[in-house]
């Protein structure tokens, strides 16, 4: 697989008026890992809900992230959770380590046209996040599992409804996402591809299929980044 490069083009954004965003570990860096408080919580609903010890929850769990694109949708295939349930014990998290971000929200309140926020967590996970980085102003809309009908990201209807919901022109849209596989729709629609990857990624531990150079559709990937302000504010340097 060919690496794609990490510093942008500003000619191939300059069409761009619809800039989407995931949430985790996209908007704030991988390093503050709320994901572990939330993997943690989901862990202990496995394990409350099927009867199972930790171990074998966490199991289940991964295998139902890796099948369905989230834990809760393998749940409610398999088991008929009540998805707001789960949401509600699974983002029951301390938000204190994210610290606010006014160069990020610089550049984002900057591009031109619209921001969005499209998140397999819920609006109420967003904004929380979101408000702690200073960056909530910034976004015209979020769009959560509860819009996309409990149907995860990469799911292509998904991206349908999101699309058509908002009014979005893929082919003037880009996408900035930190898992490859939830790139490859995007891609195929005519967005603009972003993959954010953590600094330092030797030093943090990823699941395999979650590393880039395991991405499946390897040219789903326009660019790489570890540093999502800087590459905005390339793109902004000769924005019109």
């Amino acid at each position: 697989m060919t690496t794609p490069p990490t510093h942008p083009d500003t000619a191939d954004f300059a069409h761009v008026r619809d800039w989407v965003f995931d949430l985790d570990n996209t908007l704030y860096p991988h390093h503050v890992n709320l994901f572990a408080q939330i993997d943690r919580n989901m862990t202990a609903y496995v394990a409350e809900l099927l009867q199972l010890e930790p171990d074998a929850a966490r199991v289940l769990q991964k295998q139902y992230y890796r099948d369905h694109g989230t834990t809760l949708a393998g749940l409610m295939l398999h088991h008929g959770v009540d998805p707001n349930e789960f949401l509600e014990r699974a983002h029951a998290i301390d938000y204190s380590a994210i610290l606010p971000d006014p160069a990020l929200g610089t550049v984002i309140k900057a591009l031109p046209g619209r921001k969005f926020i499209f998140t397999n967590g819920t609006v109420k996970h967003a904004e929380a996040a979101a408000r702690a980085l200073g960056i909530l102003e910034n976004f015209d809309d979020i769009f959560d599992i509860v819009a996309a009908d409990y149907i995860p990201k990469p799911a292509g209807n998904t991206y349908d409804k999101f699309a058509t919901l908002n009014r979005v022109d893929t082919r003037r849209a880009a996408m900035f996402e930190d898992l490859p596989r939830n790139l490859a729709v995007p891609r195929a629609l005519g967005m603009k591809t972003v993959l954010l990857v953590p600094r330092n990624l030797g030093s943090t531990v990823l699941e395999t299929w979650e590393m880039a150079e395991n991405a499946e559709e390897p040219d789903c990937i326009d660019y790489v980044t570890d540093d999502l302000a800087g590459f905005l504010r390339t793109i902004i340097g000769t924005s019109n």
